[in-house]
């Protein structure tokens, strides 16, 4: 009798297994909680350290979460951007989207620090970035989601791919859809992505072109361009020298992760060509004036963009390494 019901047991316990684990451990799937039983603290640490840099310098959240949007374009989400140039690697970070604009790095080496101390080589770069996204998002008053882990680091970088990938703010509407389009995301993506820029800043050199249109050549701002907004631009950001200076990208609640970015573009406030192109096109209109108008909607759709993002090309399974140091492979 007992022999008989632990057979039975033992088929229960088999029928239910794939209804308890599947969606824990599929082979070469990210998961949110990969990191469960290896290292349980690791999402705590990730945004215990952010928040104190964060703290001291609000800049860095939109920094942080423009790290993780620079590396998913080029590659995927591989920490392929956090490599430093070796005899054998180009470093992304000296790509023209980069040079003189990606910062934050520091913070990813403090939070790789204290997690290779807590769960050594178990943590990846490629992970820490994406959590850290999240987390400065959430952290600057936006949305929170449930981040799919599991990702392993690249061993080389592209800095080709990261002066093509990454769109520019000088690019068409259509060049900058089509980028998107080749990574796997929409126009809901894109325009819902966008809205990151509720947060950080651009240098000078970035929207120069606007404020004196040096393509047609006539001296005078874009007509896309509030003509309030642009002559107080041009006080900070001349027709020459100054190209380092920054501006907000949002300048009505620039360290606050909500819809005004998108109210901005409706008054014709948005600071960057490819912020206020995203109303040349209908569909695309129509997105921006819905998120302007419903903030938790906004939320929601970035949210679903931001999973979306971090799910392009990971390396999984045998692919890749876990990096010790994020800025160089291991040896």
């Amino acid at each position: 009798m007992a022999t008989s019901m632990s057979f039975f047991l033992l088929l229960s316990l088999l029928a239910f297994a794939p209804l308890c684990f599947c969606n824990y451990f599929q082979e070469g799937k990210l998961y949110p909680q990969f990191y469960d039983y290896s290292c349980p603290q690791a999402q705590n640490i990730v945004k215990s350290i952010l928040a104190k840099y964060v703290q001291q310098q609000p800049r860095l959240a939109a920094s942080i979460l423009r790290l993780h949007f620079h590396d998913c374009f080029v590659k995927g989400c591989d920490a392929s951007l956090l490599l430093d140039s070796s005899e054998n690697i180009i470093s992304e970070k000296g790509s023209n989207p980069n040079r003189n604009s990606a910062r934050g790095f520091e913070v990813i080496d403090a939070i790789k620090a204290a997690l290779e101390r807590e769960c050594p080589s178990t943590v990846s770069c490629a992970d820490i970035l994406t959590l850290a996204a999240r987390d400065s998002v959430v952290l600057s008053g936006g949305p929170s989601w449930e981040v799919p882990l599991g990702r392993r680091d690249s061993r080389d970088a592209s800095i080709s791919g990261s002066n093509n990938n990454i769109p520019a703010p000088n690019n068409t509407f259509q060049t900058i859809l089509t980028k998107f389009h080749l990574h796997g995301l929409d126009l809901a993506d894109l325009v819902a992505l966008s809205g990151s820029h509720t947060i950080g800043n651009a240098r000078c050199t970035t929207f120069r072109q606007r404020l004196y249109s040096q393509i047609s050549g006539n001296g005078k701002p874009d007509s896309t361009l509030d003509q309030y907004y642009a002559a107080a631009l041009r006080n900070r950001c001349p027709r020459s020298g100054g190209d380092q200076n920054l501006f907000f990208l949002d300048y009505a609640t620039p360290y606050k992760f909500d819809n005004t970015y998108f109210k901005n573009l409706l008054a014709y406030k948005g600071l960057l060509s490819s912020d206020q192109i995203l109303l040349t096109d209908q569909e695309s209109a129509e997105l921006v004036k819905s998120y302007a108008e419903n903030n938790d909607i906004f939320f929601q759709q970035f949210a679903k963009s931001m999973i979306k993002m971090g799910n392009i090309s990971p390396l999984t399974n045998s692919r890749g390494e876990i990096r010790e140091n994020c800025r160089k492979i291991n040896a």
